[in-house]
């Protein structure tokens, strides 16, 4: 029963404090653990915000999607469940210490004795007599963040601002760890050290969504004197103890709880929908939580604190980023000044447990798995194809569950040798091809999601044609849109299943009608997909832009979904757009992103893929089962 509990949960997400993943049944969340005002998250980051009138999303938005079976069963799948069965993975862990003590020791984290912290020590074990002096306490910090979110409804404006209070650590050189869903959406970032009432201003110098971390700066030399950074240990093993500290609700004071590694395995982040290594605690984390170190029985940092899982069938069950994935995120950022994600094969994978199957497929061994889709813009595009069974992966072999082996005796899925490679790596992968055997090599980059789970910049592109609103799709806009009922189901079935067929390609849907005389008859749109204008496929809300303000003919033609029409003429949109702006006190007719001159890839040296665009999306089967992987 535990286990098909847990199986359902995976299935179907996670839950992040900031909110927006909110597709579980109230009986089975994943939470952040920042602290907002204690919405359905219960993750680490304490949320003092204030909701608006009308828009509690977890009572308005659970009540009218109930009422529909099937939206609710898309929405419960929505974008985790494409990545939910992603292989993302890496190496068997023999390489794991080099790239970890790489990445820390740039930050000036280093395995060496330092006061109260001698890891050859066996005094050094932290009894609970003594633990309220222990100095590792100290680099231990208060994040006090000021959010304001963009309204993707309305996205020429921001949302009310809010507040949140979660925790960091110092990992040394002026560098603090948290994690991302603390910092999101910041305007400004406050720490405070234990003891101390001064906060001081720190600076976000990098947010890795997808692994739940952000890299803060403080430039006060006061605030750190005295500082000792935090040192790292191994990835624990099971049973291990563990301490969390940090800064939950319920007091402003530093917290410490206990208890043990109950399970490693790659896990699902709720805050950026993929899945990476975790560690799971049966320790107490709360909201608050968030961005807060956990610590072996040596006073070694061995993760950070990011989310828990709530059920009325289990307890107790709370998520450490481990040290194997901060070391990634910090190696990543010295390498390229930047974050650039965690790379993808970009394959969708059926395991080969039936020995029918693999005789069929002529696999001769009990290993590999079958590639079932090749995404189009993957770089794998180029050397897999559909009916290829991989076996290997840099010499490591895979079982027929997809799994690798994980240290001494313990098996893990094979996405985790994926997510310990950089962008840009090239693997080695030994395939077997119509009976025959060969290696190929393929190039691992970040994936490319047809529908952003989040928005770089932070403020969604927007383009106002005549009172028409365009906007791309996104995840955020469908967690706003969908309190109101107001997506299509055929245009949720597509953000949920479908795949990019070329690179830039972008679903633009128009939002809403500006009331105006210009749009009569158009007002009541919204929410609907614009496939062509003038004839011509729209590759996103750029080249969409572009042809607009390239047009000559009389009429501005818009192509919709089953052959809706909205047409205008164009001297009439062209004159009435500065007073359609004016009286619902927009500032812009566009967003600035599309200010600058629109670049055709094609043009660009940068071939594109033009498929049917009434091709049908993948089938919800085709996702979310145990027998299919995305890599």
């Amino acid at each position: 029963m535990a286990i098909a509990a847990v199986s359902s949960w995976f299935s179907t997400g996670f839950i992040s404090d900031g909110g927006p993943f909110n597709s579980l049944p109230s009986s089975q969340r994943l939470f952040f653990t920042s602290r907002q005002s204690v919405h359905k998250f219960v993750p680490k980051l304490i949320n003092n915000r204030k909701q608006a009138p009308g828009r509690d999303k977890d009572s308005s938005f659970t009540s009218k999607i109930n009422q529909d079976p099937e939206k609710k069963n898309l929405l419960q799948k929505k974008a985790h469940g494409r990545s939910k069965d992603e292989i993302d993975g890496n190496t068997d862990g023999k390489n794991m210490g080099k790239s970890q003590s790489m990445a820390f020791k740039s930050f000036g984290v280093q395995k060496k004795d330092t006061k109260g912290l001698t890891l050859d020590s066996k005094d050094l074990k932290v009894e609970a007599s003594n633990l309220q002096d222990a100095s590792f306490l100290n680099a231990v910090v208060k994040v006090f963040c000021t959010h304001t979110s963009p309204d993707y409804s309305l996205p020429w404006q921001k949302q009310r601002q809010y507040t949140s209070t979660g925790s960091a650590f110092m990992i040394g050189n002026g560098k603090l760890l948290t994690n991302a869903h603390c910092v999101e959406h910041s305007t400004q970032v406050k720490v405070k050290r234990r003891g101390d009432d001064t906060k001081y201003v720190a600076k976000v110098l990098a947010k890795g969504v997808e692994c739940d971390i952000a890299l803060l700066s403080v430039e006060s030399k006061e605030f750190w004197e005295g500082a000792e950074p935090l040192q790292f240990g191994g990835l624990p093993c099971l049973q291990d103890g563990v301490t969390v500290v940090g800064y939950p609700l319920g007091g402003d004071t530093i917290s410490v709880t206990k208890g043990v590694v109950s399970r490693i395995e790659v896990t699902s982040y709720a805050h950026g929908s993929s899945e990476l290594l975790g560690i799971q605690i049966d320790a107490a984390i709360n909201p608050g939580n968030s961005g807060g170190p956990a610590f072996n029985d040596q006073g070694e940092c061995i993760g950070m604190a990011f989310q828990v899982y709530r059920s009325e069938e289990a307890e107790n069950i709370g998520y450490v980023i481990p040290p194997t994935v901060v070391s990634h995120f910090l190696e990543d950022y010295e390498r390229n000044g930047k974050y650039t994600g965690f790379p993808c094969l970009g394959v969708l994978l059926q395991k080969l447990e039936n020995p029918a199957l693999r005789a069929y497929l002529k696999v001769p061994s009990n290993k590999g798995v079958l590639v079932r889709r090749v995404e189009p813009t993957s770089d794998a595009s180029t050397a897999l194809k559909e009916g290829d069974v991989i076996v290997s992966f840099d010499g490591v072999n895979i079982g027929c569950e997809g799994t690798v082996p994980f240290r001494s005796s313990e098996r893990i899925a094979f996405r985790f040798l994926i997510s310990q490679k950089y962008a840009g790596d090239v693997s080695e992968l030994g395939i077997i091809r119509a009976g025959e055997f060969m290696k190929v090599q393929a190039v691992l980059n970040p994936r490319v999601h047809l529908v952003p789970y989040h928005i770089e910049g932070g403020q969604p592109s927007y383009l106002i044609v005549a009172g028409l609103v365009f906007t791309p799709l996104s995840e955020p806009l469908i967690e706003e849109e969908c309190e109101e009922s107001s997506l299509g189901l055929k245009l949720l079935a597509k953000a949920r299943y479908s795949l990019s067929k070329f690179e830039e390609e972008q679903l633009v849907i128009l939002s809403q009608v500006l009331a105006n005389d210009v749009n009569i008859g158009y007002e009541d749109m919204s929410n609907q997909q614009v496939l062509k204008f003038n004839g011509t496929q729209i590759k996103n809300i750029h080249h969409l832009a572009h042809m607009i303000d390239t047009c000559q003919h009389e009429y501005l033609v818009f192509e919709f979904e089953d052959n809706y029409l909205v047409v205008l003429k164009r001297e009439t949109a062209v004159a009435t757009s500065s007073s359609i702006l004016k009286a619902y006190g927009i500032p812009s007719e566009r967003s600035s992103d599309l200010l600058v001159p629109y670049i055709d890839p094609a043009q660009d040296g940068k071939p594109t893929q033009h498929l049917d665009s009434e091709e049908s999306p993948v089938s919800n089967s085709e996702f979310g089962s145990d027998g299919l992987l995305w890599a």
